[in-house]
């Protein structure tokens, strides 16, 4: 199994930016996914990027460009930078760790982006 400690959000104006960091309790290369997802209030929990063990990532298609997913193997961390960011952008962000037999969230970071 596997804990997750997020930390990173906060209160940015749109335009600015912003890192969340994702700290795992075991290896990353012995997770096969990892990924952010976050959820506004009213909305569901959607994807915004994941990557795989391998180093593939994908994005969801309303933060492609501004978003970056990177991992760090030797602090077992993963990182998404938000650029551009916009209030719709406004969420509280979850990350994920997802193998054969578990699927761990994060306690979830609040990003908060003002007009």
């Amino acid at each position: 199994q596997v804990q997750l400690v997020e930390s990173g959000g906060g209160l940015v104006q749109a335009g600015g930016s912003l890192r969340l960091s994702c700290a795992a309790s075991r290896s990353m290369s012995t997770i096969p996914t990892m990924g952010w997802y976050r959820q506004a209030p009213g909305k569901q929990r959607e994807l915004v990027a994941a990557i795989t063990s391998g180093g593939s990532t994908n994005y969801a298609d309303s933060v492609k460009g501004r978003f970056t997913f990177s991992r760090d193997n030797a602090k077992n961390t993963v990182y998404l930078q938000m650029n551009s960011l916009k209030p719709e952008d406004t969420a509280v962000y979850y990350c994920n760790a997802r193998g054969r037999y578990y699927d761990t969230w994060g306690q979830g970071t609040q990003v908060t982006v003002s007009s």
